[in-house]
């Protein structure tokens, strides 16, 4: 397993993972400005590599660039397929390099999200797991329903508000969270009470309702673009799902639960480094 961290790590461990493909590529696209991505995906069509992408449906002023892309993928060979529109959004992140590799992002592949944000990837060889997320694109792409099997795969609107609160509720000492608008009711009274049971809750980002046991700080050093939740110092969630009911209940968002005690401590570390930079504006 391997983490990304944004902004730092840039473009390059995506084009890389296309380069390295030797089979397939499967990716789902949701905003997309990086031609560096695109050559990948146009240089593994020619090297005989089947490239397939799912494009989302539409997306908040950018559906008319979506357009544009899929007519270059199929003009270089590659097979393309648009989202439903049975959810508000397909805005789920994820590549799947020769049916091996699942790469999951908390970013977009654009300059503002990989060079501006806060953000992660997450890359794993779990074979249960790259299998579920497999059966996901397949059905997706399909335009057929979907049923998860897979604990460690959020999947919303199917298991992600079930598999979140759970993760949240399991938490002993410390929740640690990366979230641009923590408003989902439900999410937010699980929040309390672990805070009231005296686990220590911190969030960069925001909470709609002021909580005086749970500490916020914007993240005002840069964007955030990421969803993540670390659970204990030894359990994390990485994704692309807010704690935003829209987000759990009505649109198509992909996030990964790992326990890689050594991820999950990086991941701690950029929290941590995060919060003291922004320490002038605790709450």
């Amino acid at each position: 397993m391997k983490l990304i961290i944004q902004p730092g790590e840039g473009v390059a461990p995506i084009v890389q993972a296309i380069q390295r493909a030797k089979k397939s590529v499967d990716i789902v696209i949701f905003r997309f400005d990086r031609p560096e991505v695109e050559r990948a995906l146009e240089e593994a069509v020619h090297r005989g590599v089947a490239v397939r992408a799912l494009i989302a449906h539409t997306n908040k002023g950018g559906e008319k660039n979506l357009r544009k892309l899929e007519l270059r993928l199929l003009e270089v060979g590659a097979t393309v397929a648009r989202t439903a529109d049975d959810l508000a959004r397909y805005h789920g992140k994820m590549m799947i390099v020769d049916a091996a590799v699942l790469h999951v992002y908390g970013f977009n592949y654009t300059k503002l999200d990989i060079e501006q944000s806060r953000s992660f990837g997450i890359v794993t060889r779990d074979k249960k797991v790259v299998r579920e997320a497999a059966q996901l694109f397949e059905a997706d792409a399909m335009r057929q329903s979907y049923t998860p099997t897979h604990p460690r795969l959020v999947v919303s609107p199917e298991n992600s508000r079930a598999r979140l609160t759970d993760f949240i509720k399991k938490a002993r000492r410390e929740l640690l969270i990366y979230d641009a608008q923590v408003s989902d009711n439900a999410i937010q009274k699980v929040l309390a009470e672990r805070a009231k049971a005296g686990v220590k809750v911190r969030i960069l980002g925001a909470l709609e309702k002021s909580n005086p046991d749970i500490k916020v700080r914007p993240l005002g050093t840069m964007r955030l673009h990421v969803r993540a939740i670390i659970r204990d110092g030894a359990t994390a969630f990485v994704g692309s799902q807010s704690l935003r009911k829209l987000e759990l209940d009505g649109r198509r968002e992909v996030g990964i639960i790992l326990q890689n005690s050594a991820i999950v401590r990086k991941i701690k570390g950029v929290f941590e480094s995060d919060w003291r930079k922004n320490k002038s504006n605790p709450s």
